[in-house]
């Protein structure tokens, strides 16, 4: 069993940064994909950045040049950069991760097996 904790969510204003953090407890190396997703009220949970076994990257249209996601091999953790967030960016984000390896992982939430419990980020205007 995987486990995945979130941590670094928190209230920004507009044009502000946060970071992510994900602890991932085992098997980094050989997870095929990770991913960082959002879930706004009212809205389904959509994916925003993710990254497979390769360091290949991939993001939602509506963060990239905004957003980065990275992994710490030492830390086992995954991490997302926000920068110039914005208030449609409020959300809970999730980190979540799943064995299947993809050229791209940015996939349906259905498609991720182990889920943390996610962190809320609130930006203000």
């Amino acid at each position: 069993q995987v486990q995945l904790v979130e941590s670094g969510g928190g209230s920004v204003q507009a044009g502000g940064s946060l970071r992510l953090s994900c602890v991932v407890s085992k098997y980094t190396a050989t997870l095929g994909c990770m991913a960082w997703f959002r879930q706004a009220p009212g809205k389904e949970r959509e994916g925003v950045a993710a990254r497979n076994r390769y360091g290949s990257t991939t993001f939602a249209d509506s963060v990239k040049g905004r957003f980065t996601i990275s992994k710490d091999n030492a830390e086992n953790t995954l991490n997302l950069q926000m920068n110039s967030l914005k208030p449609e960016d409020t959300a809970m984000y999730f980190c979540a991760a799943d064995w299947r390896y993809g050229i791209s992982c940015l996939r349906g939430s259905e498609d991720y097996v182990y889920w943390g419990q996610g962190t809320q980020v609130t930006v203000s205007s």
